[in-house]
């Protein structure tokens, strides 16, 4: 009898747990996806909400969003488009903060192909040259801005093949359609070091800052399980996962 009590109690823990348990839609922009995957799966260690995630350009994730997607949360790779959510009322006021400053590198697979300097880029030696859609990725933007600063855009624009998003930027350059492309650091970087291939870390007054912004959207406005996962992003753990990808995490 004692046993048939212990069990059902067990039992009755275990539903309220789940009951408890809720589930957090974050769109995050693709040059986030890798490090969001690790945060995700330090943060449930702690908490049984689920985190689901769907990647994207932001240009396309806003769009989204705009017309009704059903995300809880925006991590954007910019500032402009959490700014304009909370201004048409679609983001909740006061909830943006800056995540992540990102970092452009130039990279190919290839090992020693690029010798840490902006040498190779300059000699042009290449048929294709990938970057993001600039229209819509901002790390697209930070690439044209870095080719306009070293007087190269105009001489190289033939040779572009634009990806949708800084993911599929990488998947050229990472599968070898492409031998070299702008690509966010954080595809690349682990621990302090490029851990693939050879590249060029772009210095950051080629471009402009990349200040990565996170905002709640206002139809999660009380959705308690989003506003934690939030705050953890803001959390000294947090922050050292994140910098471990090649991003700044400085507040200023």
């Amino acid at each position: 009898m004692k046993k048939t009590l212990v069990v059902a109690a067990l039992a009755l823990l275990a539903s309220m747990t789940v009951a408890h348990a809720e589930e957090v839609k974050v769109a995050v922009a693709a040059n986030f996806y890798k490090p969001l995957q690790v945060l995700v799966k330090n943060y449930q260690q702690s908490s049984s909400d689920q985190v689901m995630l769907s990647v994207g350009s932001t240009g396309k994730l806003y769009a989204q969003i705009v017309n009704g997607a059903p995300f809880d949360i925006f991590l954007a790779a910019d500032q402009k488009r959490p700014r304009k959510l909370v201004k048409a009322h679609v983001a909740v006021a006061g909830s943006e903060f800056t995540y992540a400053k990102g970092r452009l590198i130039f990279w190919s697979k290839q090992p020693k192909l690029i010798d840490g300097s902006e040498r190779y880029l300059k000699e042009g030696k290449f048929n294709k040259l990938a970057l993001a859609n600039p229209k819509a990725a901002p790390y697209g933007a930070a690439a044209v801005a870095t080719l306009k600063k070293l007087g190269l855009y105009n001489r190289l624009k033939d040779k572009f093949v634009f990806g949708q998003n800084i993911g599929q930027t990488y998947s050229y350059v990472s599968y070898g359609n492409v031998q070299q492309g702008f690509v966010a650091l954080s595809q690349v970087y682990r621990n302090g070091k490029i851990s693939t291939g050879s590249g060029w870390i772009v210095p950051n007054h080629y471009y402009p800052a990349i200040r990565q912004d996170a905002v709640l959207l206002s139809k999660s406005a009380d959705n308690q399980a989003a506003k934690k996962f939030l705050a953890y992003l803001q959390s000294p753990k947090a922050k050292q996962i994140i910098h471990s990808f090649g991003y700044d995490v400085s507040d200023k």
